[in-house]
């Protein structure tokens, strides 16, 4: 069993026990259920933001704990001044992630991406009850069918839809429900990181879906060639929570990605 298969296996397990404490009709009744959500996709396809979603991520699979002490107010305030999104990890077991830490990254007046894997149409719901703008679907884990089924429920909840792939055979789970397709230059079987990932799908995706390449994102200069090839958003986590002070590592990148012409 590899990583991802691991994950998911958890996945479904942890899915159903919750299924049996909290129901839909308890999630629709949550005080964030009702709220708007703020457009992720307008901003990137905007352009006048830094593009970057950061990540608040206290773990890996891969490497354990990258930074277990973060505060995440702190982090998410520094992220939220220039940043286009925000994305937060839910996951526990494997990333160390919680409901609490995007609730308490809500005070943010930014798009938050919840960064789960979705396996059940319940985790929809879900992903709206706690306060997210945008809801991660992965390819790897989901046959097209499940795709457009997920995601047609999001669109209904006035979420967006986030499509992650990580290679040419799975161009064919996009469709007409997703917003944005972000490809991932981490395998997630094997947890290696190689861009040429998104440079070489960016020419097959879709016009109408708003590009953005995921893992691997770490310098200013990796930015510029991505964003020269048609990538509107750049997902960024280890980068900034490998840092004692992501905060600071954050607001650094930002200026230096400000004083580079990316032509």
């Amino acid at each position: 069993m590899n990583i991802l298969e691991a994950i998911v296996a958890q996945k479904q397990i942890e899915v159903a026990a919750v299924k049996q404490r909290t129901s839909i009709a308890d999630l629709q009744q949550m005080p964030y259920f009702k709220r708007n959500i703020i457009s992720l996709k307008n901003i990137l396809q905007k352009g006048n933001t830094s593009g970057i979603i950061a990540e608040f991520k206290r773990k890996s699979p891969s490497k354990g704990f990258i930074n277990a002490t973060a505060n995440v107010v702190t982090v998410t305030n520094a992220y939220a001044q220039f940043a286009a999104g925000i994305s937060v990890l839910t996951d526990a077991p494997f990333f160390g992630g919680s409901f609490d830490d995007l609730q308490q990254a809500r005070i943010q007046s930014v798009p938050i991406l919840r960064k789960d894997f979705m396996i059940d149409a319940y985790q929809v719901y879900e992903t709206k009850a706690i306060g997210a703008d945008v809801i991660l679907l992965i390819a790897a884990c989901l046959i097209p069918k499940q795709v457009k089924e997920l995601a047609t429920i999001a669109k209904q909840l006035g979420l967006e839809v986030l499509l992650e792939i990580h290679g040419a055979d799975e161009l064919q789970h996009i469709c007409d429900e997703v917003d944005m397709v972000g490809v991932n230059n981490r395998n997630l079987k094997t947890f290696e990181v190689n861009i040429e990932t998104s440079l070489q799908l960016i020419q097959q995706i879709p016009n109408n879906k708003v590009a953005i390449t995921e893992s691997g994102v770490a310098s200013v200069e990796t930015v510029c060639q991505l964003k020269s090839v048609g990538y509107k958003g750049f997902l960024m986590g280890e980068n900034f929570m490998k840092h004692v002070h992501p905060d600071n590592a954050f607001i650094q990148f930002v200026e230096q990605l400000n004083q580079t012409s990316c032509g």
